[in-house]
């Protein structure tokens, strides 16, 4: 633009004002095509300052490093200041490029595949009555959350303001613990719950009946459920023969993300008791009843959005990225 403006005649302060641009940048311009012609002015200079000291050779050898190399501590993963000091960059350099590369080699996230040799059938009828229902049954998800301590903090923490957050002390006093027997009715997001003091087939009975009993005589009901031992007791097997509409479906072994009911206790965990500070057990109790039944009254049911292929698919590349590292 600027060598073309000087050829229609216009001086070096009209095309600075043209452009927005500095007249000595147009005289700079003007001076190299005259001296250089188009090559002097097809591209910029080379800057000045110093180089680049992070070169592609030198990135792909921290990722590596990052990836495959224990730290010079004999810890367990690199932080950037002992990538720093090994490679010799500063810290800020190492964030940027594990940022860039979706690197964290702080975090971990935690797994097991089942090996259950009936997983895919399992699977196909959980998720089945998850996404396809039978009609007129009711499905849930059903499961215990067990040994819910009654924790009480020794001293008294202090409220959140602004420029800190709400504070708690690290120790606690125990007062005892419940468990927390829980139903998802997975089409409404309604929880059948009640927290019993054990966790023996007695209780799970008495749950049982409990929801039957919310269940109108003429639907059936369909029991996600995982393996644990009080599920499958002889005394439980003469229950179910007893009442044919309660039909139980058990999740794979190793394979709880399967059960709806988990989202709930994740979910309360977080919400309700997490800072939960209570001096017994029936204040626990209370604080757990008080959660769930406010939940209740606008309950919100969790959608089921993964299909059986796409889990198999999964656990298929998982199964072999662990056969790759063995």
């Amino acid at each position: 633009m600027i060598i073309l403006a000087s050829v229609d005649g216009k001086s070096s302060y009209a095309i600075a004002e043209e452009l927005g641009i500095s007249r000595p940048t147009v005289r700079r311009c003007l001076d190299r095509y005259e001296s250089e012609g188009w090559s002097g002015v097809e591209q910029d200079r080379p800057r000045s300052g110093r180089p680049k000291r992070v070169t592609p050779e030198l990135e792909a050898s921290i990722i590596e490093m990052t990836r495959t190399q224990p730290p010079p501590d004999n810890g367990t993963h690199w932080s950037t200041r002992l990538m720093a000091a090994e490679v010799g960059l500063n810290q800020s350099t190492i964030s940027r490029i594990w940022r860039a590369h979706g690197l964290q080699p702080h975090r971990v996230e935690y797994f097991k595949l089942s090996q259950d040799p009936f997983f895919l059938e399992k699977l196909r009828d959980v998720v089945g009555l998850y996404v396809n229902p039978p009609e007129r049954a009711v499905v849930f998800a059903v499961d215990e959350k067990s040994q819910i301590q009654a924790l009480d903090r020794t001293q008294p923490g202090l409220p959140l303001k602004k420029g800190r957050a709400g504070t708690m002390t690290y120790d606690y006093k125990r007062h005892g613990t419940t468990t927390l027997f829980a139903a998802l009715d997975v089409a409404t997001g309604h929880i059948v719950h009640e927290c019993m003091p054990r966790h023996r087939q007695q209780e799970f009975l008495r749950f049982l009946r409990k929801i039957e009993e919310s269940v109108p005589k003429e639907l059936d009901i369909h029991i996600v459920l995982d393996n644990y031992g009080t599920h499958k007791t002889a005394t439980v097997q003469r229950w179910l023969a007893k009442h044919p509409r309660v039909m139980m479906h058990f999740t794979p072994t190793s394979a709880s993300w399967l059960n709806l009911v988990e989202r709930v206790f994740a979910e309360l965990s977080q919400r309700a008791l997490k800072r939960l500070a209570v001096t017994s057990v029936a204040e626990l109790i209370d604080a757990i009843t008080a959660y769930l039944d406010k939940r209740n009254e606008t309950p919100k049911p969790f959608v089921w959005t993964a299909t059986v292929e796409s889990i198999i698919r999964k656990v298929n590349r998982g199964l072999k990225t662990l056969a790759s590292h063995h």
